[in-house]
This record gives structure tokens, C-alpha cells and sequence, in this order.
């Protein structure tokens, strides 16, 4: 086999595996890339669009029974702590409040719990005196909904994760991109060109238009 044959066949196998890669990697980060780039535009310009959040507040009365249990938990409290599974049940059933297992700030008179989600915002307070419940919800709608998704606040660690795979998911479609570019590159003129202005027009901004 000449070096000729040898050179061809080598980057002919290296272009089918870049552009596997390219592809999968594409294919993996489609709608997470639309999702990111949209609400990047919604996030920049969040005061130019009009949002009215809608807010609802909740009251009830605790049952005794569950009352002393809160009353005998919070003296053996070290101060944040779940609430019990039979509190955070009946809070499910009569005033429609999830907390799940988030931790609440307990102290000898109230309980308190904040609740933020994304789109939204909201608490859970338990007087240990009389047993009042209140709780408030705020929704900010859609639009804050996926900017706090695409900012990962108040998301959960499964959207954590979601996003750092994303992440490595869109630097091998990068990169691939990249070393393809090269490869390419002799045969396109412009190739280096229009990387490079890729690179010179961020970093003009960032210096001169930046304060």
C-alpha cells in the first residue's frame, strides 16, 4: 500500500467518525440548544417583557394530634430538619403544598418553609402556638419558567445534571465541528476567516462597548 493510499484512508476513517460524532452530539443537543438560545433572548430582555404574577395564599388548621407531634419535635430540633411525613401528607390533602423532603427552618414558635421553584416563588409557615397554617404561592408564568431552567435556579439536581451533560454533549459537537473545519478547510477558503471573526467580534465587544 502506497503512503498516498495509507494518508487517504486514514482521514477518510477520521471524517466518518468526526461526523458521526458531529451528528450524534447534534441530535443529543437539538432541542436543548432552541430551549438555551430562546430564553437566552427572553433573559435578555426580561424588562422589556411584561409579566403579572399571580399569587395565591392558602390557610388551614393544623389537627391536634399532629400539632403535639410538631410541638415535641421542634423542642428536640437542631433547627432544620423535613417536615414528618404525616405533616407533609395532610398538607398535600387540605391546601394542595408538596414540600417534599426540603428542610425547614424549625424553632420553639413556628415552622417555616421556603418553597421556590422555577417560574415561581413561595412559603409554608406553621404556628406551634395555635396550630395556623398559612402558605403563598407566586407564579411568574411561562416565560420565567424556562429563563429559571436555562439559569438552573431552584431546578433540582435530575436539571442539574441534565444541564452539565448538555454541556459536554454541545463541546464534543464543538470541537468535532472544529477538527471538521480543519479538514476542511483547504478546500474552503473562508474557513479561518469566519472563525476568526467569530472570535475578534466578542472580544471587541467585551473590550471597547462593556463598561
Amino acid at each position: 500500500m502506497s503512503p498516498g493510499t495509507a494518508s487517504a484512508r486514514r482521514r477518510g476513517f477520521w471524517l466518518r467518525t468526526l461526523h458521526q460524532w458531529h451528528w450524534i452530539s447534534s441530535a443529543l443537543c437539538l432541542v436543548g440548544m432552541l430551549l438555551f438560545s430562546i430564553t437566552g433572548i427572553t433573559l435578555n430582555h426580561a424588562a422589556q417583557i411584561p409579566a403579572t404574577p399571580d399569587t395565591q395564599t392558602r390557610t388551614a388548621q393544623l389537627p391536634g394530634d399532629l400539632l403535639a407531634a410538631l410541638v415535641a419535635q421542634a423542642d428536640d430540633s437542631d433547627g432544620s430538619e423535613p417536615l414528618p411525613p404525616r405533616v407533609r401528607s395532610w398538607l398535600a390533602d387540605t391546601i394542595d403544598v408538596r414540600p417534599g423532603a426540603r428542610e425547614a427552618e424549625w424553632s420553639p414558635d413556628e415552622i417555616y418553609l421556603s418553597l421556590p421553584r422555577p417560574g415561581g416563588d413561595g412559603w409554608l409557615a406553621i404556628d406551634l402556638a395555635s396550630g395556623a397554617v398559612e402558605s403563598e404561592s407566586t407564579d411568574r408564568g411561562w416565560i420565567s419558567y424556562f429563563n429559571d431552567l436555562h439559569k438552573g435556579r431552584n431546578a433540582g439536581p435530575a436539571w442539574s445534571w441534565f444541564i452539565d451533560v448538555f454541556a459536554v454533549a454541545c463541546l464534543v459537537f464543538c470541537i468535532t465541528g472544529l477538527v471538521l473545519l480543519q479538514m476542511h478547510a483547504g478546500q474552503r477558503a473562508m474557513t479561518w476567516p469566519m472563525v476568526g471573526l467569530g472570535v475578534v467580534v466578542p472580544a471587541l465587544l467585551a473590550l471597547l462597548l462593556i463598561h
